[in-house]
This record gives C-alpha cells, sequence and structure tokens, in this order.
C-alpha cells in the first residue's frame, strides 16, 4: 500500500473543504493532541465506521469501541493489521506506541495494552483525527 502525500498547505485545504474541526491540522499533521473529554467522538456511541479523517481510510469499527475514561474514544482493535502503524514516541518524557494511518501517514493517538479482552490494546484516539460514516 502506499502512502498518500501532500504538502502541508494541500492537507489544509482538504481539511478545511471537509470542514474538519479546527484541529485536525495540528492533530493528524503535527501530533498534537486534543484536550480530554472534549472531542465529539468521546461520547459518541452510533453504529458505524471511524474513518481516517484526511484519506477515508477505514480505521475501526464502532463494536470495538467502549468507554475507557480516558477522555478520548477508545476502541479495543483496528478494522485490519494493516489500517494502523506502530511507531514508538518518546516524546514528554514517556515511552509510548504512537498510532498513524498506513495510508497518509496521519497522526491518530496512541495505543496501550490496558484495553478489554481479547486484545487487551487501548487505542486511544483524537476525536479531529477521525470521520465516522453511519451505518
Amino acid at each position: 500500500m502506499s502512502k498518500i502525500e501532500k504538502t502541508e498547505q494541500a492537507w489544509r485545504e482538504l481539511l478545511a473543504a471537509k470542514g474538519a474541526e479546527p484541529a485536525a491540522f495540528a492533530v493528524t499533521r503535527q501530533a498534537a493532541t486534543e484536550r480530554p473529554f472534549t472531542g465529539k467522538y468521546e461520547g459518541h456511541w452510533a453504529n458505524g465506521i471511524y474513518r481516517c479523517v484526511c484519506c477515508d481510510a477505514e480505521l475501526f469499527k464502532s463494536d470495538t469501541k467502549f468507554d475507557a475514561g480516558c477522555g478520548w474514544p477508545s476502541f479495543s482493535q483496528a478494522t485490519s493489521d494493516q489500517a494502523i502503524e506502530e511507531r514508538v514516541d518518546i516524546s514528554h518524557g514517556m515511552r509510548r506506541v504512537e498510532t498513524v494511518c498506513t495510508q497518509c501517514g496521519a497522526h491518530l493517538g496512541h495505543v496501550f495494552e490496558d484495553g478489554p479482552a481479547p486484545t487487551g490494546l487501548r487505542y486511544c484516539m483524537n476525536s479531529a483525527s477521525l470521520d465516522f460514516e453511519a451505518l
């Protein structure tokens, strides 16, 4: 799968044209993090698919979403092994595993090993990195 590459300006224009939230560029292209309990999908429980806001790649299904109480939308698994790339992140004095969209490289959030069975994973995502498609 080849990565989608665009200039910074092209990403800004694409996100603006899609009506993405104001923080979408900073989150997806500059690895910013939205404040906890502020994202539009944190308390969102409709049935559907969560997609990358930048390239529309399918990332998570709603039946894997759970309330982790952390303030960000949390999922127990991605839609496929190829949907998300994991990278070691040692910023802010911590060692974490960053998650990015495999297709376009958008920063999504981080994955932690404190999620529910059967995966034991908690994909802690920024709402600003996601779009939702109702089913």
